[in-house]
């Protein structure tokens, strides 16, 4: 039988007399105590406890807190555009079944960013699209490619489209899934996926890792760009739960995920801190809702969420985003 035994819960009577060397507060019904040697500031927020994620609005307390928007703000009247990870195709399936406008929706639109849009996962290959749309400055090597291998085409109708969609759309939604990538030696332009198997180069193609400050700036230039265009634009910032599927680095896939997600998020971070004035620029956290607030949030394979989790992640999302 496997018994677990007790852990730390910092309870404290309610009765018991209150020492000036302790701090006191509530979390899940019960009073605590923690050191009172160390100044807390004004906005401590103290780490939930197991049971405290029972309560009901625990979600919005825990993990939604200083992120969430004060009012719903994303109606039917909005173009939002949907891209990035394979969690934003859930987002912009979810969107569409609601009624929303979602660029997406006619998949005859020549743009990859409806066509290709989850793969387009890296900060890299999202800034290239930007630049390609609204500076006219496309990679010089052959780096963006269909899901199937083929070299995706680089043409002044689909860049017209692109530019099309970005200056249409009232609501931005970037799901970031990884800083791993591969990229040309010759030209340093990153490839939206790996480099396919038939026209891999080993003198031509090297893999390395985007690390938290690449990641900053590719964010923050793509930020740059949609106000320049849109200004008035919302911008909603997200990180994919989902795990690397492998690493191309000679550690374990889990230690590299680790990594790929911890450069991504500080790099959201800094842009978010440095932009805490923009009402319009949003976190919205579905990457700690799947990998630290909910339960056995995985299927089977340890990468892709349940049906249940994306379901408690886009009801999270509705309340808050949605009119």
């Amino acid at each position: 039988m496997d018994v677990r035994r007790p852990t730390k819960d910092f309870a404290v009577s309610e009765t018991a007399p209150e020492l000036d060397s302790l701090i006191y507060y509530r979390m899940a019904g019960k009073k605590r105590k923690a050191h009172a040697t160390w100044y807390r500031g004004e906005t401590t927020n103290y780490h939930p406890m197991r049971a405290s994620l029972a309560e009901a609005d625990a979600v919005e307390r825990y993990v939604g807190h200083g992120w969430l928007p004060k009012v719903p703000f994303i109606g039917k009247d909005d173009y939002v555009t949907a891209f990035g990870s394979c969690f934003a195709a859930e987002m912009t399936k979810f969107l569409l079944a609601k009624g929303f406008r979602v660029f997406g929706n006619d998949r005859n639109v020549k743009a990859h960013v409806i066509r290709s849009g989850e793969g387009i996962v890296n900060t890299a290959a999202l800034r290239q699209q930007f630049e390609w749309a609204f500076q006219g400055k496309a990679p010089r090597s052959e780096v963006w490619h269909e899901k199937d291998g083929r070299v995706a085409e680089v043409s002044e109708e689909i860049e017209a489209a692109t530019r099309r969609i970005f200056l249409s759309t009232d609501v931005f939604v970037f799901t970031l899934g990884l800083s791993e990538v591969w990229y040309d030696r010759e030209t340093g332009d990153v490839l939206w996926r790996a480099v396919p198997k038939h026209a891999f180069d080993p003198d031509r193609h090297a893999f390395r890792v985007l690390g938290a400050e690449e990641n900053r700036a590719n964010i923050a230039a793509v930020y740059d760009m949609i106000r320049q265009h849109r200004p008035d634009a919302h911008i909603v910032l997200t990180l994919s739960p989902i795990p690397l599927a492998a690493t191309f680095r000679p550690v374990s896939c889990m230690t590299a995920n680790s990594v790929s997600k911890a450069s991504l998020r500080v790099a959201i971070d800094e842009v978010m801190r440095a932009n805490a004035a923009d009402e319009k620029l949003h976190y919205f956290p579905s990457y700690e809702i799947v990998t630290a607030f909910l339960p056995d949030a995985l299927g089977d394979d340890l990468r892709h969420p349940r049906p249940e989790t994306v379901d408690f992640v886009m009801a999270t999302f509705e309340r808050h985003f949605l009119k």
